[in-house]
């Protein structure tokens, strides 16, 4: 199909807004991204017509209930192509999803010493957690260093890998676009006989996603990154590995029997999720994977990319070098995702400048302090690009920068 990027975003109530009747221009859809009608209707009606709890009762509503909910895990699993619907455990976030895995997996696994592989560029939940079992278990990290146009330094990785039991990193940088070579890193780490864990939340909005060509160990990512509610997150992880790991949270629905002397299990998913679920987030994000297997992945990551070359172009001609953009100029192996500097204008101020044109960008340093020592920047003002952007989203930026930096040169 043809791709019509002001024809999607007419999908998207609130991008219909205006405020002092001028457009609304959303360019923080790596923050989280805005929910098609589509999604909102989906909600609502499931609400209206069918809410009930799930699993539990014998009543038509509930099993209603429950094969909706199991039906938004189908096409969860379809969607990133897992071998199994039961690997697929849905939490509350993609930070839950992380920390799942290294206090589940790692925290029964690794032991004082073990060596823990990360990269320089990841977010906050993926580096967090780790540091929580150097305290705990006395576990060493290492660390991927970063090319000068900001891609993974691949020099020396086998020599970082060697002995590690895991290597952990993002399929995409949240503040720099680039995209890894996933399929390489996940054969690298088993090359060295570490699992490969892959945080998808920048990748898997983007981009067609398959876990089994890229041979990964555990994948993570989040609704409301890809259209859905906030509030439900995804680990896919291999049946045999989360079969084998303790359970991470104690309660109803993830057990099979409790006694006064122990509890057993449920299988798999149930036995990652205790509680009552986010139902009716689930069933929204379900509506969100329909609505993006409609539009096709492969579609709005070539107009990502068409985005992203047209942004770079413009910002590069238009200011030259009183612009840094971060990361690789090669859209190729990026996504729509700009940080940037601009003259000597804070970032926090030039939101708010952007945002009196109701253009919005996030500024800050987006949850990954690391990397931005290493960019040498308290804070980044950030612009992403989503797929119901168009060109004259990128021209409205563009245009915008202009009056911002004619006022703080006053």
């Amino acid at each position: 199909m043809s791709f019509d990027a002001a024809l999607v975003k007419k999908d998207f109530p609130l991008l219909q807004r205006r405020i002092n009747d001028k457009p609304l221009v959303y360019l923080d859809s790596a923050n989280t991204s805005q929910k098609p009608q589509q999604v909102i209707d989906a909600m609502s009606q499931f609400m209206e017509t069918t809410y009930a709890p799930i699993n539990r009762s014998a009543y038509q509503l509930a099993a209603e209930s429950t094969d909706a909910y199991e039906n938004a895990r189908s096409l969860c699993r379809t969607f990133i192509n897992a071998p199994r619907t039961n690997e697929i455990i849905f939490t509350k976030n993609a930070t839950e999803a992380l920390n799942l895995v290294a206090h589940s997996w790692g925290g029964a696994n690794l032991q004082a010493g073990d060596i823990v592989v990360l990269t320089q560029m990841e977010h906050h939940a993926n580096i967090v957690p780790w540091h929580m079992l150097v305290q705990s278990h006395g576990i060493q990290l290492r660390w991927v260093p970063l090319t000068a146009d900001g891609q993974l330094d691949l020099t020396n990785l086998d020599e970082l890998l060697k002995g590690a039991k895991i290597f952990s990193f993002t399929a995409m940088s949240n503040v720099l676009g680039t995209l890894t070579p996933v399929k390489q890193l996940c054969a690298a780490a088993h090359a060295a006989g570490a699992l490969a864990i892959v945080d998808g939340c920048q990748y898997v909005p983007h981009n067609v996603t398959d876990v089994t060509e890229w041979d990964a160990d555990f994948l993570a990512f989040s609704s409301h990154k890809m259209c859905g509610p906030s509030g439900i997150g995804v680990l896919w992880g291999r049946e045999e590995l989360l079969n084998a790991m303790p359970p991470f949270l104690g309660g109803g629905n993830m057990i099979a029997d409790v006694r006064l002397d122990g509890f057993t299990c449920a299988e798999l998913p149930a036995k990652f999720e205790a509680g009552t679920p986010p139902i009716t987030d689930v069933i929204g994000f379900g509506a969100a994977i329909t609505y993006l297997n409609a539009i096709g992945m492969n579609n709005v990551r070539q107009h990502e990319k068409e985005t992203v070359t047209y942004a770079l172009s413009a910002l590069h001609e238009r200011y030259g070098n009183d612009i840094t953009i971060h990361g690789p100029t090669d859209p190729e192996v990026r996504g729509a995702t700009l940080s940037f500097k601009f003259k000597d204008v804070h970032p926090h101020d030039l939101s708010q400048v952007l945002d009196q044109s109701n253009i919005c960008v996030r500024a800050g340093h987006h949850c990954a302090k690391p990397l931005m020592r290493l960019l040498g920047a308290n804070a980044t003002a950030r612009a992403s690009f989503y797929l119901y952007n168009s060109l004259d989203d990128v021209d409205a930026l563009v245009n915008a920068l202009e009056g911002a930096g004619d006022l703080f040169s006053l």
